[in-house]
């Protein structure tokens, strides 16, 4: 793949990046919004102290979350085209559209399913302001482990593959991958700040909310950026010129 096909496959990840933003922006403010304004509430009716806003709660829901999330998924977007052009071709006999949804699907189980079940996203409220930086780390440690261990998953697979055929080589990658990250779940720290009486249902609705977001984010992309790349790649033939006559058969 020329250098010139690869720009132009990382140009088309970050316009699917971007697109597939907005999408999940509309998921976030329609799911994850009102969760997010009842968890404040309920910090706002048990805490004694009153903090001054730094960033209006306006502010904060708008530009501020559109920000984050289309900046993210631009960025994203650019680094699973390039992911891509390494992949194609290298993980089976796909289309390039198959590989860009498989490379989506991968993406959202390595980077954000994985490290989410150990670590899950929390509302307002939940967690210790003293304790953030340390769960912050955490998640990050969990979620490049989580990266690395896929890739080498995919690899030895690979390995497998002329020995054991396609696909009890991948049965055999996808349960070391799974031993080693049940591994990781048991002896990583595990972080419980939720307040007692914090409700439980609030809390189970901004958990999937924020999986929805992310799988609609991932799931976006692959279908658009796939789109993308197979008109980049596998060009369809131009048909017979306009008002050109077709010669007739003898």
């Amino acid at each position: 793949m020329n250098s010139a096909t690869v720009r132009n496959l990382l140009v088309r990840g970050m316009i699917a990046g971007l697109v597939a933003g907005v999408l999940a922006l509309v998921v976030a403010y329609l799911l994850g919004e009102p969760n997010v304004d009842k968890a404040i509430g309920f910090e706002a009716a048990h805490s004694h102290e009153h903090e001054r806003e730094v960033v209006s709660r306006s502010l904060q829901s708008t530009a501020g979350r559109a920000t984050g999330v289309l900046v993210y998924g631009v960025a994203f977007g650019g680094i699973a085209a390039l992911a891509y052009c390494f992949a194609l071709g290298r993980v089976g006999r796909f289309s390039p559209r198959a590989t860009a949804l498989l490379l989506s699907g991968c993406a959202l189980l390595a980077v954000y399913v994985v490290p989410f079940l150990k670590y899950p996203a929390n509302p307002p409220s939940v967690g210790d302001p003293d304790t953030i930086g340390k769960r912050t780390t955490l998640y990050f440690l969990m979620m490049v482990l989580s990266v690395l261990l896929a890739v080498a998953a995919a690899l030895f697979g690979k390995r497998l593959a002329p020995s054991l055929g396609t696909w009890w080589a991948t049965v055999v990658a996808v349960a070391a991958f799974a031993v080693v990250i049940a591994l990781a779940y048991e002896f990583l720290p595990v972080v419980n700040e939720v307040p007692q009486h914090f409700p439980a249902t609030l809390l189970w609705r901004f958990r999937l909310s924020a999986l929805a977001v992310q799988a609609v984010l991932w799931s976006g992309f692959g279908l658009l950026f796939g789109e993308l790349a197979e008109r980049q790649l596998n060009p369809k033939p131009a048909g017979a010129a306009p008002g050109r006559a077709v010669p007739a058969a003898h």
